[in-house]
């Protein structure tokens, strides 16, 4: 280390010329192990957030995967709405116009049952008679019916109670009366109606391979592990999804398939 004396100062005005350099030095090196220190901080938060990013990444990823697994699995049903019934007949439901059309033409069959409101705009639902031996019940009408009433634009209306009617096949018809048209997924209805007044309410759950199921809180309750019933309310779809996933416990990538469940509307979770 070289020092630079001036001959001109004492010994002592010399050595204050130094300990203020010193002092100044040892300011800078605080300050810059206080820098380093605080660099290195940023350093190991930047390194835990990218490993937090990694692993969300990685879930999300996972998550996905297993998503589209669950899709390329689905049955040919899942494309409507649809639920079994306490007694075990399977009931498939319309979710818009083109659906109602492909239910009511391809999939209504002799000794199934068609249910309807006369609100506008209602699904048509059908117990299918073959998916389960013997006579379909009252309990079975009597869930198809609250299913067909909650899922009609009775849930968005806010109205408590509808009064579904059943009918059988052959009295459903897309021939029009005499000067009236029919617009797609709407049809004639002929014949005696058999009306069961139901109140409007679902419950959703998770039934055998991981299939969400939304319908009549008895068929869930009897084919699914864990329900939750739901009714009108305030909370937006996406949000009461994700309670639902969380009383269920599943994973986030269930949350769209839990709102396919879901009727047109607003809702709070009851249990």
């Amino acid at each position: 280390m070289k020092l630079v004396i001036d001959v001109r100062n004492s010994v002592e005005a010399n050595a204050a010329v130094y300990f203020e350099k010193a002092k100044k030095a040892r300011k800078k090196l605080e300050g810059a192990k206080a820098a380093l220190e605080k660099t290195q901080q940023k350093l190991r938060q930047l390194i835990s957030r990218k490993e937090i990013a990694d692993k969300m990444f990685a879930v999300e990823a996972e998550e996905k995967k297993t998503a589209a697994a669950r899709n390329q699995q689905k049955e040919w049903f899942e494309k409507f709405r649809w639920f079994v019934s306490s007694e075990g007949f399977l009931c498939i439901g319309g979710r818009d116009a083109t659906t109602n059309e492909i239910i009511m033409k391809k999939h209504a069959e002799k000794d199934d049952i068609v249910f309807h409101t006369e609100l506008a705009g209602s699904p048509f639902f059908v117990v299918k008679s073959s998916s389960h031996e013997g006579p379909i019940g009252p309990a079975t009408i009597e869930e198809a019916a609250v299913a067909t009433a909650s899922y009609s634009r009775a849930w968005k209306a806010g109205l408590q109670s509808v009064d579904v009617y059943w009918v059988k096949p052959e009295q459903v018809s897309k021939e029009a009366k005499a000067g009236e048209y029919l617009v797609k997924g709407a049809f004639m209805i002929y014949g005696k109606k058999n009306y069961v007044p139901v109140m409007v309410v679902l419950a959703i759950g998770i039934a055998s391979e991981g299939r969400i199921m939304g319908g009549p809180a008895a068929a869930i309750s009897k084919n699914c592990a864990k329900s939750v019933k739901i009714l009108q309310g305030d909370n937006r779809p996406s949000d009461v999804a994700k309670k639902i996933i969380k009383v269920l416990g599943l994973d986030s990538s269930y949350l769209d398939e839990i709102i396919r469940a879901m009727p047109a509307g607003e809702f709070k979770v009851v249990g």
